[in-house]
């Protein structure tokens, strides 16, 4: 039977050798005890993104008990502890066995893993992939701005269409309805005393004044109108409004003004601005069948670079808005990109030409202004207006003083005008009134007449002329013949000869085709005593 060596025999023999094996089991421990706080510490810090966090805290623990197990060989060089040893070992023998299975199974996944260059080459074609990302990005972008623009082309193309349409109907159809409304004029006066055939005259009126409203509106949308932008009052030309809308609207809708005190004038075409709010109001009313709240308001505002890189045509500066909301049924969103288009209306059939809203986005945009409309169905309609500031005061509109739509003279008149009827219908008017008249077709016939030396106190003529040379050009010859002479031009549609940049030419008399009597009596007037 063997006998168990003494404790400590085997190193006794050869003491030099036992603080080699202390100092190297106290190193190896607390290379064990270090490993397993890295791996805990680690484990326990990216808990939520570490791969074989179980496995690692269980190599932590392992670890932790190799280390014990040292420290405790280190006792028994003093201290028989070979329970505490034994119990250690006993501990770590499964942890061990537990380690080296789990190690077997991970195996063919640890051999899957990446290895440093492959995560280069991942990253780098990640990177790749994402500066591929940004250029499809980049160019997705670049397609959806070609898109914009072409839209922005499209509509300015349709709007050149119409206005080339337009400007191509309205002055022969302007031409009939000065015959019309002047001839039926002179008709109702001379039938007033017979109820039947006056209200026959009355409606035949009517239907010219829709005509003419017709190509006016066409006009605005296509943004040829001949407009005379002067600082103005908002405030003053909003109030206005409101007591001529009162009547109109009815008693069922309330009309509320919210006006800034400190509001800055506008550069507009006053009877222009108080057109488009009359449009908008109506269109308001229309939306509140059942009564509701129509609302005015007015303030400075800023549109700034951003707002201008989100809206097309927008310039930045000071603007001065004007807002007419209603609270009446409101519009989907999918129509709202629709509503500026000529002929598109949410009214049923017969009951809205659909030219309201166009002819106020035609003037808004010929005004150097911007137009956006807020609508949700259910809530109703907002509509702001942001017009251009004016850098000087407010301008007092012009007072014709002393003038009547009857007043007459005794001054010689040469009017030049290419079509037949009306060129007889405003000879007739004129010797109407008293004036003496001397009539041309072109302006080669006028400038003849001139030549001849005949008494010409004022030349009246149309601006589109055939024969190669219009009215504008006519009165340029005409002046340099008789430097005194008076001009008044009139026009179904104007073209570039008196407008430019859509603003009438400073010092030019325009009379707008179709006129009736009273209007063409008051412009002679003005143009032969200014």
């Amino acid at each position: 039977m063997s006998t168990l060596i003494p404790h400590g025999a085997c190193l006794l023999w050869q003491p030099e050798l036992i603080w080699p094996n202390v100092v190297s089991d106290a190193f190896v421990a607390g290379a064990f005890f270090t490993t397993a706080f890295v791996l805990a510490f680690f484990v326990w810090r990216r808990r939520r993104q570490v791969m074989f966090g179980g496995v690692l805290l269980a190599f932590a623990i392992f670890a932790a008990l190799c280390g014990l197990a040292r420290l405790l060989s280190i006792l028994t060089m003093w201290a028989p502890a070979y329970e505490i040893e034994a119990v250690t070992k006993v501990l770590l023998a499964p942890v061990s066995l537990a380690i080296t299975l789990a190690l077997l199974l991970m195996l063919p996944r640890i051999l899957v893993l990446p290895t440093r260059i492959q995560l280069t080459k991942a990253y780098a074609a990640l990177e790749e992939e994402t500066k591929q990302r940004r250029k499809a990005e980049a160019m997705v972008k670049r397609f959806q701005e070609i898109e914009a623009h072409e839209a922005q082309i499209r509509q300015a193309q349709k709007m050149e269409a119409i206005g080339q349409l337009t400007g191509g109907v309205a002055h022969d159809f302007n031409n009939i309805l000065t015959v019309i409304t002047g001839t039926i004029e002179i008709l109702g006066d001379a039938v007033k005393d017979r109820p039947h055939l006056a209200q026959i005259a009355n409606l035949i009126n009517s239907a010219a004044a829709r005509g003419a409203d017709l190509t006016k509106h066409l006009l605005a949308f296509s943004r040829r109108q001949p407009l005379q932008p002067r600082s103005t009052d908002v405030n003053e030309l909003v109030v206005d409004a409101a007591r001529l809308l009162r009547p109109t609207l009815g008693e069922d809708i309330e009309i509320e003004s919210m006006l800034a005190h400190d509001l800055a004038p506008a550069l507009i075409d006053p009877s222009q601005l108080s057109t488009a709010i009359l449009n908008l109001a109506l269109n308001a009313r229309d939306a509140m069948p059942a009564g509701g709240k129509l609302t005015l308001e007015t303030r400075n505002a800023v549109l700034d670079e951003n707002y201008a890189r989100l809206n097309a045509e927008v310039r930045p500066g000071q603007y001065v808005m004007i807002a007419v909301s209603d609270t009446g049924v409101g519009m989907p969103g999918n129509i709202l990109d629709k509503v500026f288009e000529p002929f598109f209306t949410t009214k049923d059939v017969g009951k809205g030409s659909g030219l309201g809203l166009s002819m106020v986005y035609g003037f808004v945009k010929q005004s150097d202004g911007h137009i956006k409309i807020y609508s949700e169905q259910g809530y109703g309609t907002s509509v702001k207006l942001y017009l251009p500031q004016a850098a000087g005061p407010p301008q007092a509109p012009a007072v014709d003083a002393g003038m009547s739509g009857s007043e007459g003279g005794d001054e010689s008149i040469l009017l030049v005008e290419d079509d037949v009827l009306v060129r007889e219908y405003v000879v007739t008017q004129i010797s109407r009134f008293g004036y003496h008249t001397l009539a041309a077709r072109d302006a080669a016939e006028a400038l003849a007449i001139i030549d001849r030396g005949e008494r010409i106190d004022l030349l009246f003529t149309d601006v589109m002329l055939s024969g190669g040379m219009n009215g504008r050009q006519l009165a340029t010859e005409a002046l340099k013949r008789r430097p005194a002479l008076k001009v008044l031009y009139t026009s179904g549609y104007t073209e570039n000869a008196l407008v430019h940049h859509g603003r009438l030419d400073p010092g030019v008399l325009l009379l707008p085709k179709p006129y009736v009597s009273a209007d063409l009596a008051r412009m002679l007037r003005i143009a032969l005593t200014s």
